[in-house]
């Protein structure tokens, strides 16, 4: 908008285009120019871009505070240790600095045994505080990309439901774009949660190439990097680059290349971690090489894709099998860490309930509502005729995956929280609770999707000794939340959750996060969403459309 705005107070016939080099801004002319002030104003934009303007810079959240002091709370501490407390919490600037039982729930708390004041304090009474979140599987997209959303939209959404780290582990721009937002994360100079960048690989096409982009990656100054599918020798060759100068990988296995690339050949040279499922069961295969696919099936038909890719966990080996715990063990030998992604498929097993989600019409965009819409080219935009079948297929194929992976947890498996929101009716923030939901039905304590969601994320970013869990000395991050999380995970939702009032006898919606604080600053959770909420009317307003009437699955508006 800024840009906008400055091109309209200019008035030129003729166009200069600049590029950013090594060498700095270079100038190459397509005609001859008007104006001076509009080589001046355009190379501001340009520079303004690549310094990271299209996120605004914060003006949200309180302090850090010398000394900031929460009163009373319930603390989850990410551990797995059940909730214990009343308990202060003391943080100075960003760390943690002292964890203080005060008393017993439901009785007086004696104020002479309690922390010393601080210059803020925050009465959590009765409240849950909990470390802040960990998504290890996040995009940062942009206004230019399918999704039309700005990276603001993005972040306030996934802070508001208490996510304090994220990865991004891919989006359509270059490197520069997200260590750029990494950085000023790092610094607090946007709102936004702390960044984890893991770019991909891209298509390279030859080993010397393909070492070249990761090296190039690592000066780039990101944190790891993601795999897709790759001829053989390069996807090879890339993960020995990737070991050897230290950055940490991740891979979606794509359905192109399983038949060299599963989780047993891929963690062999080294991977670390699998997103979503693919290469898992094909891993499992007893009877086969090659998924049983219909002789009509075209991959890139996002309809044969999703529709088939449901039918793929009954071809593997049986829970219990000799190839299932095979399997297992050797990815629990070489501590593989699987990032399940549940929720990102939720709309194949039952779509009307994504596609009718209560967020979607106060906090789902216009344009992010268009590229959910059924469409033959927009990726995850699969629902040309989904069919009771296919519901059935998928409903079967999270029976059996579940089941993988709650063994595999069991077992002493790292499984992250990842939600791969902005696709398939799955929203930032909202999405990512869904994943807490569906890895509760899949059989985890809600204990242990907490420590998941926290401390494991945080071992998988090799960032364990400053976040994941609440310990002094430990960077303040937290969640608070009125309602007791462990009970009903849908009190994390920013809709919050359906609970009748005892003493009025009205039905109330409670919860939803109260307070995210990141780095020691406290940001106001249902102020974020209101942000968020402003956001979606302006666009529709802008569009024309009703602010009443619900958004349609269908392609009409």
């Amino acid at each position: 908008s800024i840009t906008i705005r400055l091109l309209q107070t200019l008035h030129w016939n003729e166009i200069f285009c600049f590029q950013l080099g090594k060498n700095g801004v270079q100038l190459m002319k397509i005609s001859k120019i008007i104006s001076v002030t509009v080589l001046v104003l355009a190379c501001a934009i340009q520079l303004g871009w690549a310094q990271g303007i299209e996120v605004p810079e914060r003006a949200d959240g309180e302090g850090q505070y010398e000394r900031l002091v929460l009163r009373g709370g319930y603390i989850i501490d990410g551990t797995g240790s059940p909730a214990y407390g009343p308990a202060d919490i003391v943080i100075e600037n960003d760390r943690i600095t002292q964890i203080k039982v005060v008393g017993t729930p439901g009785r007086p708390i004696d104020p002479s045994g309690r922390p010393t004041e601080g210059d803020r304090e925050i009465d959590i009474g009765g409240k849950y505080i909990l470390p802040g979140f960990v998504d290890v599987h996040s995009h940062i997209h942009s206004l230019n990309s399918g999704q039309n959303v700005p990276p603001e939209y993005i972040f306030k959404l996934q802070l508001s439901h208490g996510i304090t780290t994220i990865r991004d582990v891919g989006s359509r721009a270059p490197d520069s774009r997200i260590v750029d937002f990494k950085r000023r994360s790092e610094r607090n100079e946007i709102t936004a949660p702390r960044i984890i960048a893991f770019p991909v690989l891209g298509n390279v096409n030859t080993v010397k190439a393909a070492r070249k982009r990761v090296r190039e990656i690592k000066a780039n100054g990101a944190d790891g990097i993601k795999f897709l599918g790759s001829p053989k020798e390069v996807l090879w060759a890339a993960l020995d680059e990737a070991q050897k100068i230290g950055l940490e990988t991740t891979m979606h296995h794509s359905q192109t290349d399983v038949t060299h690339a599963n989780v047993l050949t891929t963690s062999e040279h080294g991977l670390d971690s699998m997103e979503h499922w693919y290469g898992l069961p094909e891993a499992l295969f007893e009877d086969r090489l090659i998924q049983d696919y219909p002789s009509d099936y075209i991959y890139t038909n996002e309809m044969d894709r999703f529709g088939e890719a449901g039918r793929l966990w009954r071809q593997a080996a049986e829970p219990g099998s000799e190839k299932w715990n095979e399997v297992m063990e050797i990815l629990l030998e070489r501590d593989f860490a699987i990032n399940p992604t549940f929720t990102i498929y939720l709309a194949s097993r039952d779509l009307m309930r994504m596609s009718r989600a209560v967020w979607h019409d106060e906090y789902t965009m216009p344009a992010l509502w268009d590229f959910y819409r059924p469409s033959p080219i927009a990726h995850g935009s699969y629902w040309f005729y989904w069919t009771t079948q296919h519901e059935v297929d998928w409903k079967e194929n999270f029976r059996l995956w579940m089941q993988f992976i709650n063994e595999y947890k069991n077992r002493g498996g790292k499984v992250g929280v990842g939600s791969d929101t902005g696709y398939i009716y799955s929203l930032y923030g909202f999405g990512y609770i869904q994943e807490f939901e569906l890895l509760q039905e899949a059989g985890f304590h809600p204990l242990e999707v907490i420590r998941s969601a926290t401390l494991i994320g945080a071992e998988e970013l090799q960032m364990d000794d400053q976040i994941g869990s609440l310990e002094v000395g430990k960077k303040a991050d937290l969640v608070i939340v009125d309602e007791n999380p462990l009970h009903n995970f849908k009190v994390l939702y920013g809709t919050g959750a359906i609970k009748l009032n005892e003493e009025t006898g009205n039905v109330e919606r409670v919860g939803g996060v109260r307070w995210t604080i990141k780095d020691g600053i406290v940001y106001d959770a249902f102020q974020l969403r209101a942000d968020v909420r402003d956001m979606v009317r302006a666009s529709k307003i802008e569009r024309g459309m009703s602010l009443d009437r619900p958004l349609s699955i269908s392609n009409v508006p």
